[in-house]
């Protein structure tokens, strides 16, 4: 992934007067000294084992002192002067804590890419969806999503954030290790006041899905362990409970779809997720009263009142 992605980061970034770097979970493969070899420019920050998605960036960060960063995955490419739109919005916009590109797909360049694509939001039950993805449909972009917008979260893998902004809000919960912490990130940032925006004037592409397959099952517990302790840490007092009755049965409802499918492996995580949560929800009490406390807008308008998944049943808009 670096060998073939870093490249297009370098000549385009470094272009703009970025700083790149790399930032090593404790790799085994090489990485490191393909880096040097290659890529001199480039300046490496080198963890001692793998922390994970959250607590790497956590840590990489602690090292950094800049306005601006970019938080970006190793399977993007970038394309020419796609900082420039970024920079121009966030310098208009102080009250903006983070903003991303637009994601297409790297192997359909013409459609939007799963994880990230004009930008992000949830339903009232907690589930993500984008301007150009709901649930597994994704949209081909024919520039119906060229306005620049404001969104509930910014995806992770192109994630533009001012750097004081991320250290208020506490950083990524390392206790997800990875999936959702961006958009458990970007709800502290939304409930405190602070606006997230898509600026699609900015394209890049990714592979998505590189280091876990989408329905890998270490990737699906992690999704539902962590899309749940999202779901206690952020809602506020008088949605909480209904948000999980509904949400209890719609998990159990998704292990059953699953061994339909005799996916039982698949079906297992979303069990043992739901264990897991059970389990580590005390762990979290703490954060979700300081998150209560430091909410001025438990309303987000970014979140929509309606399901996603009843939607998308009904052939519907969310």
């Amino acid at each position: 992934m670096l060998q073939r992605f870093l490249p297009s980061v370098v000549d385009f970034s470094e272009a703009d007067g970025a700083v790149v770097y790399v930032a090593d979970n404790g790799s085994t493969d090489a990485s490191v000294a393909m880096v040097r070899q290659h890529f001199p420019t480039v300046r490496l920050i080198l963890l001692e084992k793998n922390y994970g998605f959250a607590e790497g960036y956590n840590r990489a960060l602690e090292q950094l002192d800049a306005r601006y960063v970019v938080l970006l995955n190793s399977d993007v490419e970038v394309t020419a002067h796609w900082l420039r739109p970024l920079v121009a919005f966030m310098d208009i916009h102080p009250e903006a804590a983070a903003c991303q590109p637009k994601l297409r797909s790297w192997y359909r360049r013409d459609e939007f890419e799963y994880a990230g694509a004009a930008g992000g939001f949830i339903d009232k039950y907690g589930y993500p969806f984008c301007r150009g993805r709901i649930m597994n449909k994704v949209e081909k972009d024919h520039g119906q999503y060229d306005n620049t917008t404001s969104v509930f979260w910014a995806t992770g893998a192109a994630m533009f954030v001012r750097l004081q902004d991320f250290r208020a809000a506490g950083g990524f919960d390392n206790r997800f290790f990875a999936h959702m912490e961006e958009i458990d990130l970007c709800w502290r940032f939304r409930a405190r006041g602070k606006l997230i925006a898509c600026v699609p004037q900015s394209v890049v592409y990714h592979v998505g899905a590189a280091t876990l397959k989408r329905e890998n099952p270490e990737k699906t517990f992690l999704n539902f362990r962590n899309n749940l302790l999202m779901l206690y840490k952020n809602l506020p007092a008088y949605k909480l409970r209904h948000v999980m009755q509904v949400r209890c049965m719609l998990d159990y409802l998704a292990a059953l779809f699953f061994l339909m499918r005799g996916d039982r492996k698949n079906a297992r995580a979303v069990i043992l997720a739901r264990r897991a949560y059970k389990r580590l929800r005390p762990d979290f009490w703490l954060q979700r009263k300081e998150n209560l406390n430091k909410q001025t807008h438990p309303v987000i308008s970014e979140q929509t009142k309606r399901s996603i998944l009843l939607a998308a049943l009904f052939h519907a808009k969310p």
